[in-house]
């Protein structure tokens, strides 16, 4: 490899970005949903400015200054606004917030309803399974005190945001959907948030796919005010997420049987050394608690290095849909289910997720100034 070379290219992976904004459409979506805080005599296109700082941040930006690092190579990136520029166009969009945001959003949403199409089998929910969307929150750590960085309960500085991911399954990665912007002291289980990524999320789904949704989330998202807006009837999502363990729980654990607990799977469908799984649902009082609900109990080798003075257990909560089918062919626990949103956000470890009653495999991340630059629906700079 060398660098010193004639020809060479720094920061070429964005073509692949542009060329994705082409294809899907969002970069004509940011356009037009934009075109109305464009000035009259404005030489720059609001959308390109924004699609220009969504890939300063991919190519390892932090700041809106570093959005230079496209301006360097205008081969690639075509005539990118200057620092003023975007500054100036940063300050209007913030000052009409709420709109900014829906054209934005809505830009997104039908770029990634395009592009699901385009990826056809391959997509998620297009076999008929259920569109997993994962919620978690992750702390952002901030090096100077900026708007809205606090201290965290992880014992840093920065933000805390709520993010949800629509899950590819074991072949793919997270892809983002919603992230709403945190203090860092926010509540992990502030159910209010919960609820506003869970919707901001569905909108960001092809509106054929929005009913067939299931929605995980650690025990953060296991509250009484979270679950009862799942389970509204006019929405029917299935829902699967972790329960702190609590006295009663803890109780409800000790009387399983000990035959009563069946071996955990992996996503693959093989059996997990050292897991089990138990459906503890008629030990507990649920009252208050959603209708049909079901808790299912993991049971785990703890770690040699940790203490535990309680079982290592889980619990999950999920809908039995429909109401009479047995724990063993419930469609809403299995190998999709049973694992929670950790291994695909930046909060927790990646861990394999545990299945007790199935065998199926888990279902499915210029310069002011200068001479206009046309900016074609069809073609991005770089990608002709």
């Amino acid at each position: 490899m060398s660098a010193d070379g004639r020809g060479l290219v720094s920061q070429a992976g964005a073509v692949l970005l542009w060329e994705t904004l082409r294809v899907t459409g969002l970069g004509r979506g940011l356009s037009e949903g934009l075109a109305r805080w464009r000035a009259p005599r404005a030489v720059h296109d609001p959308g390109k400015v924004i699609a220009d700082l969504a890939a300063a941040v991919a190519l390892g930006g932090d700041c809106l200054a570093d959005i230079a690092v496209l301006r360097e190579q205008p081969e690639l990136a075509g005539p990118v606004a200057s620092d003023p520029v975007v500054s100036r166009l940063v300050a209007m969009l913030a000052a009409d917030g709420p709109q900014a945001l829906k054209a934005i959003r809505a830009a997104r949403a039908a770029a990634r309803e395009h592009a699901w199409a385009l990826a056809g089998e391959n997509a998620p929910g297009q076999d008929g399974s259920l569109v997993t969307i994962d919620l978690d929150a992750t702390v952002v750590i901030a090096h100077s005190e900026k708007d809205q960085a606090r201290p965290t309960w992880k014992k840093t500085f920065g933000f805390h945001p709520m993010t949800a991911w629509a899950d590819h399954g074991p072949d793919g990665s997270g892809e983002p959907l919603a992230i709403m912007l945190r203090p860092g002291n926010a509540g992990s289980n502030t159910a209010s948030d919960h609820i506003e990524a869970t919707r901001l999320a569905l909108t960001q789904l092809p509106r054929h796919l929005r009913r067939r949704v299931l929605v995980r989330a650690d025990s953060a998202g296991g509250t009484h005010e979270f679950l009862k807006w799942l389970t509204a009837g006019s929405r029917r999502l299935h829902y699967s997420v972790g329960m702190t363990i609590t006295r009663d729980i803890q109780d409800a654990i000790g009387k399983v049987p000990a035959g009563a607990w069946t071996p955990a799977y992996d996503g693959d469908g093989e059996v997990r050394k050292g897991a089990w799984v138990a459906d503890i649902t008629g030990l507990l009082d649920l009252d208050g608690w959603p209708a049909r609900m079901r808790v299912i109990a993991r049971k785990e080798r703890p770690h040699p290095a940790r203490s535990c003075g309680s079982p290592t257990s889980t619990g999950t909560g999920s809908p039995a849909w429909p109401p009479t089918r047995s724990a063993a062919s419930s469609p809403t626990w299995n190998c999709g289910t049973g694992g929670g949103p950790g291994a695909r956000t930046g909060s927790g470890a990646p861990r394999t997720p545990g299945c007790g009653t199935c065998r199926s495999r888990a279902s499915r991340r210029t310069r002011s100034g200068a001479r206009s630059w046309p900016w074609p629906a069809s073609c991005w700079p770089g990608c002709r």
